[in-house]
């Protein structure tokens, strides 16, 4: 069993920064590709990153591509999305989770493990 918690989420003005952390519990960290999802009101979830198990591949949506940067710390069972030059669009609540295996993928469905959220508001 994976818990995540994530945190790091605020109001920000566009253009603005902020850096969401997770901490994962559990020794298996280290053998999971994390992602980075987020869901605005009446929207469905999306995928916004994702970092293998070993952090050597990422992946990120075209909507976030130059300005968040994913990365873990295997150590500390940690995974951050930094986020720069944030517009009101990336306005959601943004979403940590694990999967059972290294590799990425983008699709909510092969995500076994799900953190509650943490919420990011852009003011323009």
């Amino acid at each position: 069993q994976v818990q995540l918690v994530e945190s790091g989420g605020g109001l920000v003005q566009a253009g603005g920064s902020l850096r969401l952390s997770c901490a994962a519990s559990g020794r298996t960290f280290s053998t999971r590709a994390m992602g980075w999802f987020r869901q605005a009101p009446g929207k469905e979830r999306e995928f916004v990153s994702a970092i293998s198990s070993s952090g050597g591949s990422t992946y990120y949506a075209d909507s976030v591509k130059g300005r968040f940067s994913i990365s873990r710390d295997n150590a500390k069972r940690a995974v951050y999305l930094q986020m720069n030059s944030l517009k009101p669009e990336d306005t959601a609540v943004y979403f940590c989770a694990a999967r059972n295996t290294y590799n990425i993928r983008t699709s909510t469905n092969e995500y076994n493990y799900w953190g509650q959220g943490t919420q990011v508001t852009v003011s323009s």
